[in-house]
């Protein structure tokens, strides 16, 4: 590849038109500067570093340890942002004391910070336990003992009527059974104990039946709702309950009670039974709640402030973090010398960055106190280096066009040089239209004018790739002006902005009804389609000859300019044959059949003949020595087109077999050379260590020969189907004016005609939406797709090989703008 890139004079330097030229480079480290030099080479991000540790796991590798440090430091500053957007608070940058620390300095400050964090974490939450525990008992005493007042006042009621009927004393707890108007001899009476808690609200239908099934009926239930949502203690959620109380007999019913609470997640709560003890043991429940509503607030502001100065600082040690941890990843893929007091790197980077490169590197050298500089050098190899253009925020993203498609190899001709502005175009051909192009150019400058805005914020999948875009969107929107204005077509309408019409009516009667009667009464219309076309019973056959001779026009152009790019691959790389036997035939045989025809369209647009084209062609195969009578355009067109037709017969033969049987013979003669100039010791050990296996690999001719062969077939045909494919264009333009139209005639104009002003309205939200939703969104992204196509396969496969791989520096700005 070395000997190829001297081939790059007979081009003038372009900064897209062939990536940067680049070199393998070595560096050898001293072990103390190591760091500082990974570091300084981080800050400048134009070294793409090698692994030379590729066999080794990551757990082999020298600076595991250090690695797994930083992996446990970004653990703690994840659980710090968690903490901090749990509690509403954001990362700021904005501190007072900027403290510069050390590595080792954050890692004991951040050990610190989390244990005191979690340990704050635990007494709030074991405080919060308690005081919603708290809540939950006062809320059971208050409920229950409303139970416990009722009975009694029911008893001493029942009781008053029981004395004035007879004498005796009886019990006041039986009245608790009222409800089942039990009268017991009191010789023979049962002490009741009882259960009280709270249960979830959906479960207490379930837990009343579960328990009468269980103690077959021997208890009495009494629930009440509490009206607000109480937050359970165990899980932390508010959820609603009801209050309850069991009343049963016996050891082994209060056993089965208790399974039965357990298993419904009831939490359970002793009340007295005393109604003066009930109320000494509420105040003394409300006294706890309100000390510890005090510490949980205490707490939680000690807890907030915590996390605010945390918050100040997070940004810039989450980035300390993450700088380390790659500079580690990167001092990884270095290999240890012998001696083990150096690190050996190697990498590609651009020839203009070697000053700025070693620059870093005496800087390094002089910060760490280091006595031995490092050692820069660049080696010589065959591998394929990375491809590298610098771009900037305009041409980034037609870059990222083509290398969607594929990344260039190194130094081949870049189709993102003409992309910027045949994309544009391609995708202005099918969406002609002023009117819309306003519109977008209107919602592109809101991107373009607030775009150091937008781009600190996270914004949705559909608004970043748009926003990432608008650049290309902002080209597309000028140059759908530009065509809008040659189809003289806003909104569908058509404006005599550059002069009135050539056209006039021959008489009145001729008026809205035919072109026919028309008849040119002024100098033909200075720029773009008459307005005089528009409307008329001509308008579409005329448009439509126009826009498919356009498309074929254009589609051959770029055909060409495809081709033209691989002969200067070609002469870049000093392929000869690819230039007399890829693109010369290519040229003869595209231009004999499909640019003949494009300048068969030119010369009947300028001589204004009514020969048909189309039989033409046709005949040019068929029947190529009869005479063309009333289609014959210029003198000699039929003796041109037997050349023409010749040529491109001769061509695809020109296209199979010279190539193959060329390169067998270049084959042969470099087999033929089997002594070369010894080379250096130190250079043919790294050429031999860095040689690709591709040139010792042995010469298949009847691979190369098949793989010519559907070259060949491949170009033959693409050259009808490519063609054939530009046809879209007009296709698509024509789709779009008709799509305008119909929605300013059948929406716009026909509620104008009702003369009612709710209709009218209706009407144009309606024809807002229409031309948003279809024209301005679906329109866009079709005909979007198809530009993409065109680019993609008609154009780019003449001569984009796209097999290469980007160069992907070690650089800390890449680190800096990524998410975790």
């Amino acid at each position: 590849m070395a000997e190829q890139t001297g081939g790059g004079g007979c081009c003038p330097p372009m900064d897209l038109f062939r990536s940067e030229s680049m070199q393998l480079v070595q560096i050898i480290i001293p072990n103390e500067s190591a760091h500082r030099t990974i570091d300084y080479l981080g800050e400048i991000g134009l070294i793409q570093f090698k692994d030379l540790n590729a066999e080794k796991s990551p757990f082999q590798r020298t600076y595991a340890t250090q690695i797994k440090r930083c992996g446990e430091m970004a653990r703690k500053l994840r659980l710090f942002k968690e903490q901090m957007s749990k509690a509403g608070l954001l990362s700021s940058s904005m501190s007072s004391t900027q403290v510069d620390l050390s590595f080792d300095d954050l890692e004991v400050k951040l050990g610190d910070l989390e244990s005191e964090l979690i340990e704050m974490n635990a007494n709030g939450d074991k405080l919060q336990r308690s005081y919603n525990e708290l809540m939950e008992y006062r809320l059971v005493l208050q409920k229950a003992g409303e139970f416990f007042h009722k009975a009694q006042s029911s008893a001493e009621a029942q009781h008053r009527e029981q004395a004035s009927h007879q004498t005796g004393e009886q019990s006041l707890e039986t009245p608790l059974l009222s409800d089942q108007d039990a009268v017991t001899d009191p010789s023979k009476q049962v002490k009741l104990g009882f259960i009280t808690g709270l249960v979830p609200r959906e479960k207490s239908m379930a837990f009343e039946r579960i328990l009468f099934r269980a103690t077959r009926g021997n208890v009495f239930l009494r629930q009440t709702v509490v009206e607000e949502p109480v937050i359970d203690p165990i899980s932390g959620d508010k959820a609603e309950k009801n209050v309850f109380a069991v009343f049963f007999s016996g050891e082994r019913a209060k056993s089965k009670i208790l399974k039965i609470c357990e298993a419904f997640g009831a939490n359970r709560y002793s009340v007295p039974e005393d109604l003066g003890k009930q109320a000494q043991a509420i105040t003394e429940v409300s006294g706890r709640i309100s000390e510890l509503k005090m510490t949980i607030d205490a707490g939680l502001l000690h807890r907030g402030n915590l996390l605010q100065s945390i918050g100040e600082q997070y940004d810039r040690w989450n980035i300390l973090v993450r700088k380390e941890k790659s500079i580690y990843h990167t001092l990884n893929m270095l290999s240890i010398d012998v001696t083990k007091k150096c690190l050996v790197a190697e990498g590609w980077s651009p020839v203009f960055a070697t000053k700025q490169i070693q620059d870093a590197l005496q800087r390094a050298t002089h910060d760490s106190n280091s006595e031995v500089g490092a050692i820069f050098r660049v080696l010589r190899t065959r591998e394929m280096p990375p491809t590298y253009f610098r771009t900037n925020k305009f041409t980034n993203s037609f870059q990222e066009i083509v290398d969607a498609y594929g990344v260039a190899k190194y130094q081949e001709a870049n189709p993102g040089v003409y992309t910027i502005v045949t994309f544009p175009f391609l995708f202005a051909v099918m969406f002609g239209d002023w009117g819309h192009g306003i519109c977008l150019l209107l919602a592109t400058m809101y991107f373009i004018l607030k775009e150091k805005k937008l781009s600190s914020q996270k914004l949705g999948d559909i608004m970043e790739m748009t926003f990432g875009g608008r650049y290309v969107i902002f080209m597309m929107s000028l140059f759908s002006i530009y065509t809008g204005l040659i189809y003289n077509e806003f909104f569908s309408v058509p404006f005599e902005l550059f002069g009135q019409s050539a056209y006039g009516c021959r008489d009145p009667s001729c008026r809205d009804s035919t072109s026919a009667g028309l008849i040119k009464v002024r100098d033909t219309y200075p720029f773009g389609v008459d307005p005089a076309w528009h409307g008329t019973r001509s308008e579409l056959p005329y448009l439509n000859s126009l826009k498919m001779k356009m498309s074929i026009l254009l589609g051959v152009a770029q055909m060409n300019l495809g081709i033209i790019l691989s002969f200067f691959n070609a002469l870049f790389f000093r392929n000869g044959v690819n230039i007399w036997c890829q693109f010369v035939p290519q040229m003869i045989f595209l231009n004999a059949l499909f640019g003949y025809l494009s300048v068969l369209i030119i010369v009947k647009w300028c001589t204004g003949s009514k020969a048909d084209l189309y039989h033409v062609m046709i005949y040019m195969f068929l029947s190529p020595t009869d005479e063309l009578g009333e289609n014959q355009l210029f003198a000699g067109q039929k003796i041109t087109q037997l050349v023409l037709l010749l040529s491109a017969l001769v061509a695809v033969p020109w296209m199979l077999f010279p190539k193959p049987f060329l390169l067998k013979a270049q084959h042969e003669r470099h087999q033929g050379q089997s002594y070369t100039a010894l080379q250096e010791a130190e250079e043919s050990l790294m050429v031999e260590n860095n040689d690709d296996s591709g040139h010792h690999e042995e010469f298949e001719f009847s691979e190369i020969f098949v793989h010519q062969l559907i070259h060949t077939i491949e170009f033959v045909l693409g050259a009808v189907s490519n063609t054939a494919s530009y046809l879209r264009l007009w296709a698509l333009s024509l789709a779009h004016s008709e799509l305008s139209s119909v929605f300013y005639e059948k929406v716009l104009i026909l509620a104008w005609g009702f003369n009612n002003v709710i209709i009218l309205i209706v009407g144009i939200i309606v024809f807002i939406f229409a031309t948003v939703g279809v024209l301005l969104v679906m329109e866009t992204l079709s005909a979007f797709l198809h530009a993409l196509r065109l680019h993609w396969v008609e154009f780019q496969n003449k001569f984009y090989e796209g097999d290469g791989y980007k160069f992907s520096p070690f650089s800390f700005t890449l680190i800096d703008g990524e998410d975790e």
